[in-house]
Formats: C-alpha cells, sequence, structure tokens
C-alpha cells in the first residue's frame, strides 16, 4: 500500500452488496495499491462487475480496467433496466438454489435451463457454451473471471425474484408453451391419445391437453390454472412496463 485513497460514491440500488457498516455511507473512502483495476477495487467492495453499468471518475466514463489515480472522485452506477443483451431472445440458466424461479420463467414461455445438481463450473460452462445469462444469488459466483454474463437476482420470494428478472431484462414472453419440468417446448395432444394416461376424474373432466415430446410430461387447465393464469398476468404487466 503506498498511502493512495479512493473517495467511491455507489448508489443506493448497490449498497446491499457493501459491508453492513458501509450501506449508510454516502461516499467510501478505501485505499489503493497504485495497480489494480477500478473493477478489481469495486468488486473488492463487494459489488459485482455484473452489476455494475458505468464507472465515472470526476464524470468521465472509465473501463473496468482503468487504473485509478489518488484522490480519484469515482462513481459507480447500476445496471441500465432493460439491460441490452446481445441479439435473440434471452436465454438462462439457474443456480440450484433458483428452481421454483426456473419453473415461473418455463411457465412464461422464457428459455430457463436449471439442474438442481449443477456445480458452479459447470454452471459457467453451460452459460458460456450456451450464451445463456446466469442467474444467481451467490457474488462469488458472479466474481468468477470465466463467467461471460451474469445478474443477480434480487429478492428472497419467487415472486420478487420473478418481478426482478423481468424488470431487468423484459424478455419477450409466450406463457404456456414451454415444460415447467424440463424447459422442452409443449405442443397440443389428442385426448385419444393420451386418454390411457390420466385418471378417471380427469379423462371425464378436461378436453385439450398438451404434451411435452422431450419429457412426456402431461398439462391440462386443472385446478391450479387459475393461480398460475394470475402469475402470467403480473408478469405480462411486469414485462409491459419495463
Amino acid at each position: 500500500m503506498d498511502g493512495s485513497e479512493l473517495r467511491i460514491r455507489v448508489p443506493d440500488e448497490l449498497r446491499l452488496f457493501l459491508a453492513a457498516r458501509h450501506r449508510a455511507t454516502e461516499e467510501l473512502r478505501t485505499g489503493y495499491d497504485g495497480t489494480s483495476s477500478l473493477g478489481h477495487v469495486v468488486q473488492s467492495l463487494g459489488v459485482p462487475l455484473t452489476e455494475v453499468g458505468r464507472l465515472l471518475v470526476d464524470g468521465r466514463e472509465v473501463p473496468a480496467s482503468y487504473r485509478p489515480a489518488d484522490g480519484d472522485v469515482i462513481q459507480v452506477r447500476g445496471i441500465e433496466r432493460p439491460q441490452p443483451l446481445p441479439p435473440g431472445p434471452p436465454r438462462f440458466v439457474l443456480d440450484v438454489h433458483l428452481g421454483t424461479l426456473a419453473r415461473r420463467l418455463r411457465l412464461l414461455g422464457v428459455d430457463a435451463a436449471y439442474g438442481n445438481d449443477l456445480d458452479d463450473d459447470t454452471l459457467i460452462e453451460q452459460a458460456n457454451t450456451e450464451r445463456r445469462v446466469l442467474l444467481t444469488q451467490d457474488r462469488g459466483l458472479l466474481g468468477r473471471r470465466a463467467l461471460w454474463l451474469g445478474a443477480y437476482v434480487r429478492g428472497s420470494r419467487a415472486d420478487e425474484q420473478l418481478a426482478d428478472v423481468l424488470g431487468r431484462f423484459a424478455p419477450p414472453l409466450a406463457p404456456w408453451t414451454r415444460c415447467t419440468a424440463c424447459n422442452g417446448r409443449v405442443a397440443p395432444v389428442a385426448k385419444g391419445e393420451v386418454a390411457h394416461l390420466l385418471q378417471p376424474g380427469t379423462r371425464r373432466t378436461y378436453d385439450d391437453f398438451a404434451r411435452c415430446p422431450a419429457c412426456g410430461y402431461l398439462y391440462w387447465r386443472g385446478a391450479h390454472h387459475r393461480r398460475l393464469q394470475a402469475i402470467v398476468d403480473d408478469a405480462t404487466r411486469t414485462v409491459a412496463g419495463a
């Protein structure tokens, strides 16, 4: 340490990543070794670069690779919402703790890969190979240099998490088109083709069915449809307002 000091201003929406003692501080003062990049300094405070939109030094935008000078006043800005992504519909992969969120995204027709047995290295490999945004609440995972793109999911409940992801990425929705079990695309199927798979009460009551060709899972508008439709309606409003 050569005695250099940086003054760093972190906006309210990013202060959850700071140590508890710093969250009420408008301007942080931190020592600087004179050689680390600004991106490294920001991440060392606990803020993943995946959550940083712009870095400003004395009002001038700089890249994360910028090496600050003693006394620099640094402003950290959050991600712009909706966040621009590469061309094509957004594709996601979710870590093992976000299974309910994965199922809700699939309900909305959003491509959401998920496995409850995937370790961190496998998640990063899948995200990079398939160009999926990694959704997680693991800040350490978001700080891995090998990861091409990730996002921290805010909220402790599934409805909060879903609203956060939809507000951040505003993905196009196609409700009822994906299998909530495996992420495959479902297709209508004639009742006669699946009648032997149905319970007697279901066979008597319902006529319209869909099936996932990938895993064989069957869908119909059963007792839970009203609750699921409410999720779809809320999500549609969220994306429309993003």
